[in-house]
């Protein structure tokens, strides 16, 4: 898999007329050898490709990254001095940088480092274009990601008391999964009850939960990849008003997800959420997108939003969550959330898989 995301970027390089691309960011040079590191550069030209790194990683860098893919290296002397030697020894005259995550201190100390090439940006709508589909592999680690998730909504309706708090739902969580195997959380958590709850990300307060809607919002992480999910339960005894709240969410939801599939615009799947929850009566209460692609970043492209592009369509190896929510100021809020993958044939495969009944606890 990896050597076939290699070559397709060194395919795209050649197009844009590309003889070389540093990658700076942790995520993308992830993404491209399979090493997590944090002190590096990986430098990709049109016949060959280097990870370079210091002391602390080389032995898992050998350990990890395909020799006969990239060329480890440990510098004696400065890595960028190293990376100006392999573009002067291939020729580079063109070498692009990663635009969107390349500080302009950076850009500078590269300037004054490599002499013989021009630098010029759009290596990330290049890596970018990459990750926005997803291989089989990567499936295969949102889908352990989820699991985890999946595991810690079952865990935490067995452990929620009145007297928790919001920060120790959060704590509870993040402690499970660590425990299932996530390398980490995908996000900050958020668990949020009461008047909270109105707000789409509140953060977790050191208060009791209170009565009505506590939604959580969490994910995984595997392998780099992440999963997002969220689900509202009920604090108490839900009322008219509450039951109505939640199931014309839940409807906007599984309504969206039954439609998508290639080809379905990202622009019309979000308004076929919108419009269950403006016609209910909450016109003005769901103030953001349907859903946003899930991949190493937890916010990635496409976007399943009112403002996307005419031309933005779901395609096969995009991954989307879909989380259409209704919040009312001052009083209280409700999000149901999955993430969906759109396979080969162009379907729909959906990851999470905890239960979207309303729940009252207490």
């Amino acid at each position: 898999m990896r050597t076939k995301r290699i070559q397709k970027l060194q395919a795209e390089m050649a197009k844009k007329g590309f003889d070389a691309l540093v990658v700076t960011s942790e995520i993308n040079q992830r993404y491209l050898t399979g090493f997590a590191y944090t002190d590096g550069y990986v430098l990709i030209t049109k016949d060959k490709n280097y990870l370079l790194t210091d002391f602390r990683y080389i032995e898992a860098a050998k350990a990890t990254v395909d020799a006969e893919l990239f060329e480890i290296i440990m510098p004696k002397g400065g890595m960028l001095d190293e990376m100006a030697a392999k573009l002067d020894a291939c020729d580079a005259k063109i070498t692009a940088v990663e635009e969107a995550t390349l500080s302009l201190a950076s850009y500078e100390r590269l300037k004054v480092k490599f002499k013989n090439t021009d630098l010029v940006p759009g290596g990330s709508a290049l890596i970018d274009t990459l990750r926005l589909y997803k291989d089989e592999e990567e499936f295969a680690c949102m889908a352990r990601a989820q699991a985890i998730t999946d595991a810690a909504f079952e865990h935490i309706l067995t452990v929620l008391h009145p007297n928790m708090t919001e920060i120790e739902v959060a704590l509870e969580l993040e402690f499970f999964m660590r425990k299932m195997g996530s390398e980490g959380i995908a996000f900050d958590t958020i668990a949020v009850s009461g008047s909270m709850s109105a707000r789409p990300h509140g953060e977790p307060r050191a208060v009791k939960l209170e009565k009505g809607f506590l939604t959580m919002d969490y994910g995984a992480r595997v392998d780099g990849y992440c999963s997002d999910m969220t689900r509202t339960v009920v604090l108490g005894k839900a009322d008219a008003e509450i039951k109505k709240v939640y199931d014309t969410v839940l409807l906007a939801q599984t309504t969206a997800i039954d439609a998508l599939r290639a080809g379905l615009g990202c622009r019309a799947a979000d308004k076929i959420a919108r419009d269950i929850i403006d016609g209910a009566g909450y016109e003005g209460c769901f103030g953001h997108s349907l859903g946003h692609g899930v991949g190493l970043y937890i916010h990635e492209s496409p976007r399943l939003s009112f403002g996307a592009g005419e031309n933005d369509v779901l395609e096969p190896g995009h991954v989307v969550t879909a989380e259409p929510g209704i919040y009312i100021e001052g009083k209280y809020g409700c999000r149901i959330e999955d993430m969906i993958g759109i396979l080969p044939d162009g379907t729909a495969h959906d990851f999470t898989h905890s239960r979207k009944d309303m729940i009252e606890l207490f």
